[in-house]
């Protein structure tokens, strides 16, 4: 027999092979991860906006370059976008708490611009908002007046694209640039091969939209039909868009606009 003490396991201690897998970043954000995080990123936000009871958003998008303090434009279609959300958080049903669902929350992108002014209208009437925010080569901040507990971050557009969409009562959109013509054709495309539930799409400012896009164009090439057009409306600000909205969402025709 030996006395000999057994060789120290420090190695071993140290592999990587022995961490547990949910506890190796190295392994978690490995390719063979990737539908694992997919699932992560689904589950995390679903799971706790089902804790808050939201049943249903109303999405709004817009450019995140427009500013408060900019120029006449931009100034004016960030007042628009905050009282758009204020009418329809304080009468869409978001503010319902106490053992009921929430619906038509306003639901962004979580970053500046139109998406913290429409977080900032929900702010102002007491109600909750969500922003789903992307990570991006220049990291995006969420905005301060989206609810810190629906504040959510992805690192999959694709992802996010889903959540913005899964739950979506109504699309609201604002001038804006590349992001967001890729997030009304991506609604639009939906709505059209009937992939995603009925919900109205509104675009603001009819000038600004049918002088960036010859929506009529297409429909004259047979790109696509009259009732592929018909999915979009067009309101002159925020609160006629909520005046379109009302009745459809809420089944009553007093909008609280005036």
């Amino acid at each position: 027999m030996t006395d000999e003490s057994p060789p120290a396991n420090a190695a071993q201690d140290a592999s990587p092979s022995y961490r547990l897998p949910a506890t190796d970043q190295a392994f978690l954000l490995g390719d063979s991860m990737r539908g694992v995080r997919f699932l992560m990123e689904f589950t995390k936000a679903d799971e706790i906006l089902r804790a808050w009871g939201v049943a249903s958003t109303i999405v709004v998008f817009g450019s995140a370059r427009i500013r408060e303090d900019g120029p006449p434009d931009h100034v004016r279609w960030y007042a628009q976008a905050r009282r758009f959300a204020a009418l329809a958080s304080e009468h869409g049903g978001a503010r319902d708490g106490d053992g009921r669902s929430r619906v038509n929350v306003i639901a962004t992108g979580g970053g500046p611009g139109v998406m913290a002014a429409a977080n900032r209208g929900a702010a102002d009437v007491g109600a909750p908002s969500i922003g789903f925010n992307i990570s991006l080569p220049r990291e995006q901040q969420p905005n301060p007046w989206s609810t810190p507990d629906l504040t959510f971050r992805f690192h999959y557009f694709a992802m996010r694209k889903m959540h913005l969409a899964m739950r979506a009562n109504a699309l609201v959109v604002f001038p804006g640039g590349f992001g967001t013509l890729d997030e009304l054709f991506e609604i639009l495309t939906l709505r059209q091969t009937k992939k995603m539930r009925p919900a109205p799409i509104i675009l603001v400012d009819k000038a600004y939209w049918t002088s960036l896009i010859r929506f009529d164009l297409l429909l004259d090439q047979g790109f696509v039909s009259r009732a592929d057009l018909d999915l979009m409306e067009f309101a002159e600000d925020g609160a006629h868009a909520w005046r379109l909205l009302a009745e459809t969402l809420c089944g009553d025709t007093t909008d609280g606009s005036r």
